[in-house]
């Protein structure tokens, strides 16, 4: 009799059994052996770390990172096949505390007669940190060893304790030659594709690197009982294209706004297009997308186009103005003037210069010539006498001294040879000269 993870404890079925005949195409075209799994050589060839591991004939822990439909799932059973192990599937969407206590004492009982225990938990994230620390005490006493998959950044989603115990293996969005070796394989059991050639790469296009859901999509078209082959127009109205792949809290959201900031700060204008097209085809919020843009406009552009905040903030007032889509032209203008503006980091690495001398020196009292004297008493004391008032020289500028006697002048800001800032350049240069000149005066 089957317990609730559907594992036979008398006798452990085979993790790659065959499926039954009316099971979905994606079941019925699992791979049967680690050599079928398409698109993971890197992981599952004879120098991959899956490879070394089953040729050794021991397992460590894994939690095997990638996309929707990369294979995560079959690997994880044919690995417990692969060194002989008992498997155990349980999934944190479904599974509580209550489960993962029953799996472990099965775990501990097979261990008496000498079966070790394959534990595999899918969508491992989904567990909170309390659950994660739960796993510790049996993946070190090797009562199982622990797969879990997920499709989220282990660095952000799983306990730094658990990823000590367990080796992160990435698995790669399958690229277009392993989508069509997974058409291939379709049509070897249920006969060709209704499809011209544009069709069949217009479909593996849609799949953006997902087997499953190109299986899926093949299977309605085979369901469907075409009889002419269908162009990629015909296709388009015949299938939904298939949703971006993006959670807004996730990430995918950590991973574009990445690529669109540094394809900004590289000034390739089109990438920068794209990720940021990439986003908002996704239902990214447009006013995050424009938040982004301005932080971009003075951490990376500054003072070498002033413009560049003003344009941003522009686009931030013209999309509240028009709202969507019309108002997301502003958006792309803003985009695109960042990404061919030029670039300087002086203001934001003068920013965390200043704000570490102020933590170190906060105490320190201004000199006394360039305070504030409101009162009689701060008069007497000395408050501001001898003050240079800058407006009173023929230059405009003083050359005055403004720092705590007790601390060095410092240069936190040092403009670039571009945009804007050669003149600015130009003019703190001169104001050097002149404050030399006054001194050795």
């Amino acid at each position: 009799m089957a317990d609730l993870f559907g594992n036979d404890p008398s006798q452990q079925a085979k993790a790659s059994a065959a499926p039954r005949e009316d099971a979905p195409l994606a079941d019925r075209l699992r791979p049967r052996t680690l050599d079928e799994v398409i698109g993971q050589e890197h992981l599952t060839g004879p120098q991959g770390a899956i490879g070394r591991m089953v040729a050794a004939g021991k397992l460590s822990s894994m939690v095997l990172w990638g996309p929707p439909g990369t294979g995560k799932t079959s690997t994880a059973r044919l690995l417990a096949d692969a060194v002989g192990m008992r498997f155990i599937s349980v999934s944190a969407v479904f599974s509580g505390v209550a489960d993962l206590k029953k799996a472990f004492a099965e775990a501990d009982k097979m261990a008496g007669v000498g079966q070790k225990t394959l534990l595999f938990v899918d969508e491992i994230h989904r567990f909170n940190r309390a659950q994660q620390d739960g796993f510790l005490p049996f993946v070190e006493r090797g009562t199982v060893t622990l797969v879990g998959a997920t499709t989220e950044n282990p660095s952000f989603e799983l306990n730094a304790a658990l990823l000590s115990r367990a080796q992160v293996l990435i698995l790669n969005r399958l690229d277009a030659a392993a989508l069509e070796k997974l058409l291939a394989r379709a049509e070897e059991l249920e006969g060709p594709l209704p499809l011209d050639d544009a069709a069949r790469d217009a479909l593996i296009g849609s799949a953006d690197g997902d087997g499953r859901f190109l299986l899926n999509q093949a299977e309605t078209l085979y369901n469907a009982q075409i009889n002419t082959p269908l162009d990629p127009a015909g296709l388009g109205t015949f299938l939904q294209r298939r949703v971006s792949v993006y959670d807004k809290d996730r990430d995918g959201h950590y991973n574009l706004i990445s690529a669109l900031h540094k394809s900004l700060r590289g000034s390739d204008p089109q990438a920068a297009l794209y990720y940021m097209a990439r986003m908002l085809v996704a239902g990214e919020e447009p006013l995050y997308v424009l938040r982004r843009l301005v932080r971009f406009a003075s951490e990376d552009v500054g003072l070498a186009d002033p413009q560049a905040l003003i344009q941003c903030l522009a686009a931030k007032d013209a999309y509240e103005f028009l709202g969507s889509p019309e108002g997301e032209l502003a958006i792309v203008q803003a985009c695109l003037y960042l990404a061919t503006a030029p670039k300087s980091n002086t203001a934001y690495a003068a920013q965390k210069s200043a704000w570490k001398s102020a933590r170190e020196t906060g105490s320190l009292l201004p000199p006394q010539n360039i305070l504030n004297a409101p009162t009689k008493l701060m008069k007497d004391v000395g408050y501001g006498k001898g003050y240079a008032y800058d407006h009173d020289t023929e230059e405009g500028f003083s050359g005055d001294n403004y720092w705590p006697k007790e601390m060095e002048p410092q240069t936190y800001y040092t403009p670039v040879e571009r945009g804007f800032e050669r003149k600015v350049k130009e003019r703190i240069a001169y104001w050097e000269k002149l404050r030399a000149e006054r001194k050795d005066a």
